[in-house]
């Protein structure tokens, strides 16, 4: 059974950092691009940040200079630092594993910024 589980959302304030980490299990990690998506209500998911099987980057020009996506093949878990928040910031981070026709998301943790 595959499971990717978020943690690390929450509330902070303008400016502020947050960390957030996603375990993943039941599936060969390494093979898997992986990625964080944002969510608002009444919105589509937007791509964050990812990182690809071979650890090449991509960020959304909001966040760049301000996130960084990080993977870590030995335990299964990527990280997305957080730094200089903003309330545009405000939303449900998911984390999606990507392998071919494979696609997993997380339930989502909450992230909100306050002004």
């Amino acid at each position: 059974q595959v499971q990717l589980v978020e943690s690390g959302g929450g509330l902070v304030q303008f400016g502020g950092s947050l960390r957030l980490s996603c375990a993943a299990s039941g599936i060969r990690f390494r093979l898997y691009d992986m990625g964080w998506y944002r969510q608002v209500p009444g919105k589509q998911h937007e791509l964050v940040a990812s990182v690809t099987h071979d650890e090449s980057t991509v960020y959304a020009d909001s966040v760049k200079r301000r996130f960084i996506i990080s993977r870590d093949n030995v335990k299964g878990t990527i990280d997305l630092q957080m730094n200089n928040l903003q309330p545009d910031d405000t939303a449900v981070y998911y984390c999606n594993a990507r392998w071919f026709s494979n696609d997993f998301w997380g339930q989502g943790t909450q992230v909100t910024v306050s002004p």
